[in-house]
């Protein structure tokens, strides 16, 4: 029975985490089926073996994401998997210590904790471990985020897992309704936020364009000649590469008219959507100026610098023009990729400017995993990005929940990816996939008004009160006496031995302990018998 279920529960676990396979179900059945493991066997062999899933999980999507496995990814994947185990461990550990009612909270909250803690302790944020992008599209249940953060959608999946086994050992109506009832007042809740909430009737039109695949492989294929990496392009005669770097950022400054004579107040560009040695940057950024200022638009440009100063040899920025050509911020990516980035990290401040058409940020790709980060007072989050095939749609997936949470409206101009744009209840306005399409563009009508949220106001006040809980719930653990999760008799096994002769309540009583003392240790009778109205009858039959 167990292998079967560390079996079931670690296949079902690879189409939960966060990848272009997810389905959304799966979240909610791997749980039930790990836990029940945990639950019928030793706590530390338990975690022992609950480690390797999550491992083979984590290197699932690692493959599945067409990440590359690497000493630096495998690191992190053994040491996100040791996180992940530490709920069901605590579990173990604690739910026979525990009233039920109690024991019920103890893994939602480790899960929601662990969730929090992956995102404060390692360099990956919410790119992986994260449960509350695999119920992606589900948008009255992702409403709870607004006021919890993600980490609401991890205790609901978990605290569902852990009725479902407490049911499991004792079946009982009264937890099945409690958990039913709180998973419908939230999805109930949520439908309302969606129908009921004000809406703004003022909007903006934003085009997010890409530079077109032809000028962009040639690009690619002028910059893989050159050896050396980003030293050797910086270094490298301008002659080779500025003419094909030129192609691309005329490319894009020819579709920004475009997109601003059809109508858009705001044009965005992706991720390093114009690559520059650092000695044609102030030129390229001055042909965006100039372009802004013609077309009367705010210009919001990706750069990629290649710079000869060791050890980044470059910088990756997005920088906003306003329509009189004014630039009113450069922004440095705050969080490069871990392995793959080796950009010197901006301060981390979002850049927020006041205009016309709201109140307008700025981040980076990569910097959107960090929740904390991404809770500005904003209308409209602008973020630039540049993934890959195999993980385009799934990273801007993830970065839609940054909009629920901080209650503005995001658009994610995505090269090589899916760009999309969202309301700030997460509703996709306009989407477009980069290979689907011979020109990435998009182009939304945007609220230009966000509103303010719980989450954005209290932060991460949910995780650390669930780690609070998590050592509450361990200190009370440690102060009570272990007990045994004993299975009430029925009533009419009781009475019988009431009612039953000398000889007759001798076998009763003894075949009560049988079939509820954990054999061959024999132990005293159950705590609760005590608070039985039948418990007096009972004792004066056993003087008998």
């Amino acid at each position: 029975m167990r292998p079967l279920l560390l079996l079931l529960g670690t296949g079902t676990m690879l189409f939960a985490v966060g990848g272009r396979w997810d389905i959304a179900a799966a979240a909610w059945i791997f749980p039930v089926l790990l836990l029940r493991f945990t639950r019928l066997g030793r706590a530390w062999t338990g975690a022992l073996w609950i480690w390797p899933a999550h491992i083979a999980a984590a290197v699932f999507w690692i493959q599945e994401s067409a990440i590359g496995l690497n000493p630096v990814t495998a690191a992190g994947a053994a040491a996100l998997a040791a996180l992940q185990t530490l709920p069901f461990l605590a579990d173990r550990l604690l739910v026979n210590r525990l009233r039920p009612a109690v024991a019920a909270l103890a893994f939602p909250a480790a899960v929601a904790g662990g969730e929090f803690l992956i995102t404060v302790l390692s360099p990956f944020g919410t790119a992986y471990g994260s449960l509350a992008v695999t119920q992606y599209g589900d948008l009255p249940l992702l409403q709870i985020i607004s006021v919890t953060g993600s980490w609401g959608i991890g205790f609901l999946i978990a605290y569902f897992a852990s009725t479902v086994n407490r049911i499991w050992e004792q079946p009982s109506w009264r937890d099945g309704l409690v958990c039913g009832a709180v998973l419908l007042t939230v999805v109930l809740t949520g439908s309302a936020r969606l129908a009921f909430s004000p809406s703004t009737r003022t909007t903006v039109r934003i085009a997010g364009v890409s530079p077109d695949r032809t000028v962009t492989d040639h690009l690619k294929t002028t910059l893989g000649r050159i050896t050396g990496g980003s030293a050797g392009i910086a270094a490298a005669p301008a002659s080779a590469v500025e003419p094909a770097m030129t192609a691309v950022e005329n490319d894009l400054l020819a579709s920004t008219r475009r997109e601003a004579a059809a109508g858009a107040k705001i044009v965005v560009w992706p991720e390093e959507g114009v690559k520059t040695q650092e000695t044609h940057e102030s030129a390229a950024i001055a042909n965006a100026q100039e372009q802004a200022r013609r077309s009367g638009v705010y210009l919001e440009i990706g750069l990629r610098v290649y710079s000869t100063t060791a050890p980044a040899y470059g910088r990756d920025e997005a920088i906003l023009i306003d329509p009189a050509g004014k630039v009113l911020w450069t922004y440095q990516k705050a969080h490069p990729i871990p392995g793959s980035e080796k950009f010197t990290p901006g301060d981390g401040h979002v850049p927020v400017a006041v205009t016309p058409y709201g109140r307008i940020a700025n981040v980076i790709c990569y910097d959107a995993d960090f929740p904390a980060m991404m809770r500005t007072r904003a209308d409209i989050m602008l973020v630039p990005s540049h993934d890959w095939k195999a993980y385009g749609g799934a990273h801007t997936m993830k970065a839609s929940l940054r909009a629920i949470e901080g209650g503005y409206s995001m658009v994610r101009q995505d090269a090589e990816g899916v760009s999309t744009a969202y309301d700030n209840k997460g509703r996709a306005l306009a989407t477009t996939d980069y290979f689907t399409t011979g020109r990435q563009t998009i182009v939304a009508y945007v609220p230009t008004r966000g509103g303010t949220t719980v989450y954005d106001r209290i932060g991460d006040l949910f995780a650390w009160l669930c780690l609070a809980g998590v050592a509450a719930l361990t200190v009370m653990a440690l102060t009570r006496k272990y007990r045994p999760v004993w299975a009430k008799p029925q009533v009419a096994d009781l009475a019988s031995c009431v009612v039953a002769p000398r000889r007759g309540v001798d076998q009763g009583l003894r075949g009560v302990r049988r079939a509820h003392l954990p054999a061959p240790r024999r132990a005293a009778k159950p705590p609760w018998i005590a608070d039985l109205p039948l418990a007096p009858r009972i004792r004066r039959a056993e003087r008998l």
